[in-house]
């Protein structure tokens, strides 16, 4: 058995923890059925099997409910005033591990939410939402590059407030888990990273390479000071920090999960530092003084042989329990089903471990926000939509899975759980005709200046952003040719080439030749370039540049003299774009272009989801704000537009569209698969 790992005197509960004892799965198994046939027969003859709203009636549900088995009303966030020892580990005297909390047993139910990928307005419903259902604690993420897009520039404001959401879920009775990165996954860009990391070929992300860590520590220098304050011995509700995530599937420097936590451990972390790994990379990925937990589907007869190598007979934490999972462009959808879920859930109560669903509640991709994976040899983009197939649907709405866990929960509990909050009304809002338009080419001179330069420079590396790079969107290289032949250019993810105004190809990561047809006059050679999200899992993330990567030829000559314009895509430039003089659409436009509507709301905005069926692939901006990425190849039909981003009244919707103009935008009450 591996080294046993201690947590720091400052988070260690006044208990004497004894010897590991090196026990086989057999006969660990056999310990849990001789606990089981003890102490949980209630539970067992009574059955777990939840019922949903959805199933109330069925005969099969057990006359008596399941004796309670837990009462946490005492260790809340809210009732917890003198506070001695943070998160801990005790035992029975039987030998059962468990975790404490100020000293009494306690076990983590927890639910991640995202808070950058729900509007802010929000918060408090999907918290509530996670109290209803059973859940003690919440979990989230913390995206680097959302927090400091530009180097020095940080961003904690609106829909990134940290402090609010951390002290929001406290108010409601929830601790928290903080992932604190750097890396996260997290199906976003770069998982987390700024693209920034990425202009020099030096860098060696993920690894204590000196531009890498020194940037790290800069980070880290500005995000702890925020979280310090938060933390349980401080009066807030953090009770745990995660330091990287999944780093086992990395490995690529045995001194890197120690540097974090140590850098955790220097700027003021005092609450228990945890790791997160999959089952089978524990060894890998954990680190002296931190505690290991897993992340998995469902539990299998090997599922914890690796955390116990690492950490002996310590209690259990299930870092990420998969409820679903993420949808990539031109994949089928695969989800667990609902009693695949339930079962699972019904386990973990009866072996007492703790758990985190993952995801409890996952929100949007608004804006360029998405990651990407690369399977089958295949770069494919993440969806807009981050349901997830989660407990709560992306617009916050109750699942089957939901009922069923808080039936789960509830029959665990002692004490009542509270009143399930309301649901948010849904609005299917009048046909949108999209009127006018502005072609791409006239949209140029209101973007920021453009770069000149001599050769193709990438995304990451343009002179823009305070030297910062271009993160997310669209890259437009123009160059003067006066003759066709062979075109080579190596364009990350996809790019639309033109002659003038007029498309002649296509080029992607597969496909980076193509003949120019010959011309007897000299033309604009064009090449838009999109980001279709940088990949956030694999050793991968540190070729993702995008753009124009290397030079650009045709038949052999290296092209020269290119003008490069960042589509950004930001609030300011829309703003500038009201000063346009937009043309009206009497037909079909064939072409990049952005195109005008108005939604009329009403007095009383709502939710709702815009389908764009006859649209081919592009973004929506509803009043400024990004709505996402449509693409008619699917997975998903529909996008999310929350109404605490409408106005009463009427609101301004632009449309971006790559190829060619649809008819209108209609509006559906649910989402479409």
């Amino acid at each position: 058995m591996g080294s046993l790992r201690f947590f720091r005197a400052r988070a260690q509960p006044a208990y004497i923890f004894p010897d590991p004892v090196s026990l086989s799965l057999g006969s660990r198994c056999l310990s849990w059925s001789r606990i089981l046939a003890i102490f949980f027969l209630p539970f067992i003859s009574s059955g777990l099997a939840p019922r949903s709203k959805l199933r109330e009636t069925l005969p099969s549900q057990p006359a008596q409910p399941p004796e309670p088995r837990y009462n946490w009303s005492y260790v809340t966030p809210l009732e917890l005033k003198n506070r001695s020892v943070g998160l801990g580990t005790g035992s029975t005297a039987t030998g059962h591990a468990h975790f404490t909390l100020n000293g009494r047993k306690f076990r983590i139910f927890g639910g991640s939410i995202h808070y950058f990928r729900v509007p802010r307005e929000y918060w408090r419903d999907r918290l509530l939402k996670l109290k209803a259902c059973g859940f003690n604690t919440v979990t989230t993420y913390i995206p680097w590059n959302l927090h400091e897009p530009e180097t020095g520039k940080f961003d904690f404001s609106g829909n990134l407030d940290l402090k609010t959401f951390v002290m929001m879920a406290g108010e409601i009775g929830l601790w928290v888990i903080l992932r604190a990165g750097p890396y996260i996954c997290a199906e976003i860009d770069l998982g987390g990273l700024p693209s920034r990391l990425l202009r020099s070929p030096k860098a060696i992300l993920r690894t204590t390479e000196k531009s890498f860590i020194e940037a790290v520590d800069r980070y880290f220098d500005h995000l702890v000071p925020r979280m310090a304050p938060l933390q349980f011995h401080q009066g807030g509700p953090v009770i745990a920090v995660q330091v990287e995530n999944e780093y086992g599937s990395f490995n690529r420097d045995k001194r890197y999960m120690s540097y974090l936590y140590q850098a955790l451990i220097k700027r003021g972390i005092v609450e228990l530092i945890l790791t997160s790994d999959n089952e089978n990379e524990v060894l890998q990925g954990s680190t002296e003084g931190a505690f290991a937990t897993v992340n998995l589907k469902e539990i299998k007869k090997d599922s914890f042989n690796q955390l116990h190598q690492v950490q002996g007979n310590k209690p259990i934490l299930i870092m990420e329990y998969w409820v679903g999972w993420y949808s990539k462009w031109g994949d089928e959808q695969r989800f667990p089903k609902v009693s695949e879920v339930e079962r699972t859930v019904s386990e973990f109560i009866k072996r007492e471990l703790s758990f985190n669903a993952y995801m409890f509640h996952g929100g949007t991709n608004f804006g360029f926000m998405n990651g990407a994976a690369y399977t089958n040899e295949k770069h494919q983009g993440v969806v807009t939509s981050y349901d997830y197939d989660a407990v709560l649907s992306e617009a916050g709405d109750y699942t089957e899975k939901y009922y069923g866990l808080r039936n789960l929960l509830r029959s665990a509990s002692e004490i009542p759980l509270p009143q399930l909050p309301g649901t948010n009304p849904k609005a299917v809002y009048p046909t949108v005709k999209l009127l006018h338009y502005l072609p791409l080419w006239e949209v140029l001179e209101y973007l920021n200046e453009p770069v000149k330069s001599n050769i193709p420079i990438n995304m990451e590396n343009l002179p823009i952003n305070n030297g910062s790079g271009q993160s997310f969107g669209f890259t437009l290289y123009e160059t003067p040719i006066c003759s066709g032949g062979r075109l080579h250019a190596n364009a990350a993810d996809i790019a639309q080439v033109f002659l003038n105004e007029t498309i002649v190809g296509v080029l992607d990561e597969y496909n980076q030749i193509m003949d120019i047809p010959k011309s007897t006059k000299c033309q604009h050679l064009r090449i838009l370039v999109e980001n279709q999200g940088r990949i956030n899992f694999s050793w991968k993330i540190q070729y993702e540049n995008k753009g124009l990567i290397g030079p650009v030829s045709i038949d052999s000559v290296l092209l020269k003299d290119f003008t490069i314009y960042p589509l950004e895509m930001k609030m300011n430039f829309f703003k500038r774009l009201r000063s346009a003089t937009w043309k009206p659409l009497t037909g079909s436009y064939v072409g990049p272009a952005f195109y005008k509507g108005t939604l009329k709301a009403g007095s009383s905005p709502k939710d709702t989801f815009l389908s764009l069926m006859d649209w081919d692939k592009g973004f929506v901006f509803i009043n400024g704000h990004n709505l996402g990425r449509y693409w008619n190849i699917g997975p998903q039909k529909t996008l999310y537009l929350p109404g605490v981003w409408l106005h009463p009244g009427d609101n301004e919707i632009i449309l971006f569209e790559k190829m060619e103009s649809g008819s209108s935008i209609r509006f559906k009450d649910k989402p479409q698969l």
